[in-house]
């Protein structure tokens, strides 16, 4: 079977990531539902970077190929997924939306189709990371949560 990432499977193009050593490798099955750039603090800390881009997909498009993440709770509703291994931020999931996996756009092999759609929780941004002059912009959640 072929595994090239734009390769047609059952009418289903599929794309596939994975964290820096390549301990856990993913798959995703059909689009992504929302692209989003994050600003918050919590974000910020789970990535050390000043935000955090994700994409949004069904749980049920999403296939761990190999090893899958550890979580972490890293509030009452939220737990983040990460390799135990090297570190790398791979995934979110909120109790508020439990059909729901974020997957961090930087980790798919090809990040060009997920680029953010928009970009949330500004009211937490760092003063020195600049907002995009093209995407629109919410002060928290762009769902209003």
């Amino acid at each position: 079977m072929r595994r090239d990432k734009q390769y047609v499977m059952s009418a289903t193009h599929y794309q596939e990531g994975g964290c820096l050593c390549g301990a856990i490798r993913y798959r995703i099955h059909g689009a992504a539902l929302a692209t989003s750039s994050c600003h918050c603090r919590s974000c910020r800390l789970a990535a050390g970077a000043p935000s955090l881009a994700w994409a949004i997909f069904h749980r049920e498009q999403v296939e761990f190929v190999r090893g899958a993440p550890t979580e972490f709770r890293s509030s009452p509703p939220a737990v983040r997924g990460f390799c135990a291994v090297c570190g790398t931020a791979l995934t979110y999931r909120t109790d508020r939306r439990p059909d729901l996996l974020d997957i961090t756009s930087a980790t798919f092999d090809d990040p060009t189709p997920f680029a953010p759609g928009c970009e949330i929780w500004v009211a937490e941004k760092l003063a020195w990371e600049p907002l995009s002059p093209v995407l629109k912009h919410y002060v928290g959640s762009s769902r209003g949560v």
